[in-house]
């Protein structure tokens, strides 16, 4: 496939520290396009992530269209047939320590009130949940892959190149939500896009334009004081 290259003048005019702090994970989007030009040149920098003995260890399904129709069909059907979930690796800890489980459900329960909906509202809860299996509606989800064979090392590797990816798309004037919920069923998405078992699922990523309009993108969650988790040593 042939892609255009950039000009200069096709980026935001944006720092680092703007980038960092406007990133959000943003759950509704617009119904637009996101041409393959910027997708290729959020890659082609994000490929520049430091790893471990430069192993390089993360590949990258870009998957849009039909197929992309065709997996939320299916991560969807699965989600509300209730199969079991069965990701290839535990993305939380088996026990939350206090301030992880108070973080938590902070987040939860902003999103869930800046929509209106109560804890006692299972039905809408669920709904929404659900919302995770089609990437918010966005054109775009990058599918991100490393080999089974890998350690924790690598999962450090690959979140830096996640953030890396993320961070492009802000600077391209796109939006963009990490999503687990995207590697619960791994072996749809394998099957889907034709991955080999070896192959391990960390996650996806949704891209594209964001619906400015919809008021579930007014939620942002809270972040900790530097002083908080951060000692200083002379």
């Amino acid at each position: 496939m042939d892609f255009v290259k950039l000009k200069e003048t096709d980026y935001n005019t944006m720092n680092i520290n703007e980038a960092l702090l406007k990133r959000k994970s943003v759950r509704a989007f617009l119904d637009k396009k996101v041409d393959d030009s910027l997708i290729f040149e959020i890659l082609n920098c994000a490929r520049y992530t430091p790893s471990g003995t430069n192993t390089q260890p993360w590949e990258v399904a870009v998957v849009r269209g039909h197929t992309k129709s065709l997996l939320d069909e299916q991560l969807t059907h699965a989600f509300k047939s209730n199969t079991p979930q069965h990701p290839d690796y535990n993305y939380y800890p088996k026990e939350f320590n206090a301030d992880f489980k108070r973080r938590r459900i902070e987040c939860g329960l902003a999103l869930y009130s800046t929509l209106g909906i109560t804890r006692e509202n299972k039905e809408l809860r669920l709904k929404q949940w659900a919302q995770n299996y089609t990437a918010f509606g966005a054109p775009v989800v990058l599918y991100i892959f490393t080999d089974k064979l890998i350690d924790k090392g690598s999962f450090m590797d690959c979140g830096m190149f996640i953030q890396s990816i993320m961070l492009m798309a802000e600077h391209l004037g796109l939006a963009s939500c990490p999503q687990a919920a995207l590697a619960e069923y791994p072996d749809i998405v394998r099957k889907q896009l034709n991955y080999p078992q070896d192959k391990l699922l960390l996650c996806g990523i949704a891209i594209g334009y964001e619906d400015t309009d919809a008021i579930i993108n007014n939620y942002r969650t809270s972040r900790e004081d530097v002083n908080t988790f951060t000692r200083f040593f002379d």
